[in-house]
This record gives structure tokens, C-alpha cells and sequence, in this order.
């Protein structure tokens, strides 16, 4: 090998001298769009204050590291082998990367504006009214007219209240008389019902005990002709035998007594008072019988009557 292969540097080393001289090229960029402009203020030009320049010096490149290059260990000797000789290439030499060259920046400090201060204005001192000057007894009889009205309105509050207090007592009393008048009236009313209850239930008893006695009884009741109501009416003609011992166009009248059956069947007749006329009296009793009364009713129970019916007879 000869001297020039030993002191010429690896690719390695270049490879990583490129990669840090790149970072420091992006670092110094962010740097720079880190730093922020100051904003600038626009003041009168009567109150500018002078602008102090300050210059701000470079950072100190920094050396680009140096690989140490070592040399490699001799190998021993081969044998030779015969070959043909060929031409040895020679070391392409790679160009190194030029730092670009970092912007100057001036930074300029601007001073603020001093406010002014306002100037300190005096108190003013003003000078109090002189109070005027009461005379003592006229105080004193203005504070007894006070003492007189405020006793006074207090003595108002307390009869109004005492008044007030009076008139519930007597809305109560007249209340309470008229809940007694009230309760009282209900305790009539209660005994005039219950009272008619009773009397209605004793009548009703009554009523009854008389139907149920009317019923059981058999004695007859007596009834007028016109208490009578027929079922079925009998006809009632004159006879032709009985028309040989009255003259025509009289009228003759038979009064006859009838025992109505609870059913309203007759079950006899009695001549009450005789016509004259004896055949006329038969022919009344027999045709008498073909009739029917509807029952006679007594406290709302049939039962037996005797009826007193007349009949006029008119000679044809």
C-alpha cells in the first residue's frame, strides 16, 4: 500500500462531517426564525428619545471535528502471484462544503415613553354652615308637643285594638248561639221524625193487626148502594105474571138486603121492604142473583157486607 492510501480519510468520516455541518446549518435557521423583530413605536417627534445601537458580535464557528485516521495493521507477505499488472485508480478527492456565511443582526432598543405626571391638585377645604341656635324652651315645648302626639296615637292603637278585640269576642259568641240554635233544631227536627216514625210504624201496625182481623173475621159490614160496585149487573125487568095487579105506569119498588161474600158473590136476599106486590118481590130476589159485586174493601182487605139495594120497578 502506498502513503497517499493511509492519509487520505474514510468515507465514514466524510458521511458524518456532512451530517454535522447540515444540523448546524438547520439549527442556526431555527435560530433565526426564533428571534423575534421588535416592534417598533411611533412617537412625536417633539418627545423622540435617542435610538442606542448595540452591536451584537458573532458566535465563534465552531471547528469541524477531525477523525483521527490510524493506520492500518501490515498483513504478512503471500507468496506473489503472477498476474498481469494493472493500473492502481487513484483517490477521487471530494469536495468539502462551504459554511455559508451567518447574517449580522442588530438589535435596537427603544427606550419608552416617560408619562407625565399630573400635577397634585390641593383639597379644598370647605368651611361647614354654622348651625343656628335654637332657643331651649322652645326645644323642649317642641319635644313635648312630640311626646303628646306619639302618647296620643298610642292610645289610639290600643282602643282600636281593644274594639277590634271586643267585636271577635261577640262574632264568637254570636257564632257559637247560633251553632246551639242550629244544633238544637236538628235535635227537634230528629225527634219530630223519629216520632212520626213511630206514630207511621204503630199506624201501620194498626193497619195490619185490623186487615189481618178483617180477614180472619166473617162479620159482615154494612154498605150503602152506592159503596156497591157490579161486576156484572143483573137485568131487572118487570114480570108479566105481577103486571095483572098494577095499573100500567105505576112504579114499584122493592128494597132488598144482600150478604156479599168476600169474593163478591151474593149468598142471600132479604126483602127489606115489600113492593106490594108479592110475585114482583120473587122476580126481584131471583133476578138479583144473576149479578155479581166486585169485593167490598175495608182498610184495604176484602170482606163480607151487607148492602141495602133498592129496585123500581115501572109497570109497562
Amino acid at each position: 500500500m502506498s502513503s497517499t492510501d493511509l492519509e487520505a480519510p474514510s468515507r465514514k468520516l466524510l458521511f458524518a462531517a456532512i451530517i454535522i455541518v447540515l444540523a448546524l446549518h438547520v439549527l442556526t435557521v431555527i435560530a433565526l426564525a426564533a428571534i423575534k423583530t421588535p416592534e417598533l413605536k411611533v412617537e412625536n417627534k417633539n418627545d423622540a428619545s435617542p435610538i442606542e445601537i448595540e452591536l451584537v458580535s458573532l458566535p465563534a464557528e465552531t471547528a469541524t471535528p477531525v477523525a483521527e485516521v490510524k493506520a492500518a495493521p501490515k498483513e504478512e507477505p503471500r507468496p506473489p502471484v503472477v498476474e498481469q499488472p494493472q493500473p492502481e485508480p487513484k483517490p477521487v478527492e471530494q469536495p468539502k462544503p462551504k459554511t455559508p456565511a451567518k447574517p449580522v443582526v442588530t438589535e435596537t432598543k427603544v427606550q419608552p415613553k416617560a408619562t407625565p405626571k399630573e400635577p397634585v391638585k390641593k383639597q379644598e377645604t370647605k368651611e361647614k354652615p354654622k348651625e343656628p341656635l335654637v332657643d331651649p324652651k322652645i326645644a323642649e315645648a317642641a319635644a313635648n308637643e312630640q311626646r303628646k302626639l306619639i302618647a296620643a296615637q298610642a292610645e289610639r292603637a290600643a282602643q282600636q285594638a281593644q274594639a277590634q278585640a271586643a267585636r271577635e269576642a261577640q262574632a264568637n259568641r254570636d257564632a257559637q248561639a247560633q251553632a246551639a240554635r242550629e244544633a238544637q233544631a236538628q235535635a227537634a227536627r230528629a225527634a219530630a221524625e223519629a216520632k212520626a216514625a213511630k206514630e207511621a210504624a204503630a199506624r201501620a201496625q194498626a193497619d195490619a193487626a185490623a186487615k189481618a182481623a178483617a180477614a180472619a173475621s166473617n162479620t159482615p159490614v154494612n154498605f150503602t148502594a152506592t159503596n156497591a160496585n157490579w161486576a156484572s149487573a143483573p137485568n131487572f125487568s118487570f114480570p108479566d105474571r105481577a103486571a095483572r095487579r098494577a095499573s100500567p105506569g105505576d112504579v114499584l119498588e122493592v128494597v132488598l138486603v144482600l150478604r156479599v161474600n168476600k169474593q163478591g158473590g151474593i149468598d142471600s136476599v132479604n126483602v127489606a121492604k115489600s113492593s106490594g106486590n108479592t110475585l114482583l118481590d120473587k122476580e126481584a130476589q131471583r133476578q138479583v142473583r144473576s149479578g155479581k159485586f166486585k169485593p167490598f174493601m175495608k182498610n184495604g182487605v176484602p170482606v163480607v157486607g151487607n148492602v141495602t139495594l133498592p129496585i123500581a120497578y115501572k109497570v109497562p
